[in-house]
């Protein structure tokens, strides 16, 4: 049960949740990104058609100096790419972080303690991030915003892993002393408090507009959705994955002990 066992099983896992993910992405998500873009290019159509109108639509259309990626680029290759790079990422960090805890959260068996690292990891930086800062399609979120945005998401997210990190190990102390109950009561709660307090301290982001709502639902339940695939893949497959390699290793000792005891 070595670090590298576990790497290379979350590698492996990240890579065929990755690919996983660009399907759901691909046939769930990508539909409702194009009808996002139709309405942004049908609400550009129907501006005056001034000088800084048309340069706008030409940085639309990627012709300003630098790379040039095509829709159907972008949907297919390019979705595919970082599906698989983020699959790979966020395989190889939960397995690392589920073999760095093996045998300190109380009686876990190894897949056990996987698994809550992999619940752990998807509340923390998938889901209390986007329900606070949710998806945006595009045509919503102003251009002048968008770096304040991003520094305001992932500030989010450190915050939530931070606090996820204190819950887990203020569980695992309370557990020694007053049992499981306890113990999950307590991490729990300390999460649940911190990330509301902080979700009222940051700042709220509400630049819809007119955007239909219904689109604008669709696509973050596709996203949504596409996220849980990410993590449920990985913490699933890893879970197997980590659960199978601690019985084989379970019974080649329990064999050696066997040959040494005769």
């Amino acid at each position: 049960m070595t670090a590298r066992a576990f790497l290379v099983r979350g590698l492996l896992v990240g890579l065929l949740a990755g690919f996983a993910t660009f399907l759901v992405a691909h046939q769930v998500g990508e539909p409702h990104v194009e009808t996002a873009i139709a309405l942004e290019e049908a609400a550009s159509a129907d501006e005056p058609a001034t000088e800084a109108g048309s340069a706008h639509e030409a940085g639309h259309v990627h012709e300003e100096d630098g790379t040039t990626v095509s829709r159907p680029n972008q949907r297919t290759w390019g979705l595919l790419t970082g599906s698989l790079a983020v699959g790979l990422a966020i395989g190889g960090i939960v397995a690392l972080v589920a073999a760095s805890v093996v045998g300190r959260i109380g009686t876990l068996t190894p897949g056990q303690s996987t698994a809550l690292v992999s619940l752990v990891g998807f509340v923390s930086v998938a889901l209390v991030p986007f329900l606070k800062y949710p998806a945006t399609p595009p045509a919503v979120g102003s251009g002048d915003t968008i770096g304040d945005r991003t520094s305001w998401f992932f500030g989010f997210m450190l915050i939530s892993v931070a606090f996820a990190a204190l819950s887990s190990l203020l569980a695992v102390r309370i557990h020694e002393q007053s049992g499981t109950y306890v113990a999950v009561l307590s991490g729990v709660g300390l999460y649940v408090v911190a990330m509301v307090a902080a979700g009222q301290l940051m700042p709220t982001v509400n630049e819809v507009g007119t955007f239909p709502a219904d689109v604008l639902w669709y696509f973050r339940r596709a996203s949504l959705i596409t996220l849980a695939t990410l993590w449920g893949g990985i913490g699933i497959g890893l879970t197997g994955l980590v659960g199978r390699l601690y019985r084989r290793e379970t019974v080649q000792v329990e064999r050696r002990a066997l040959a040494a005891s005769l």
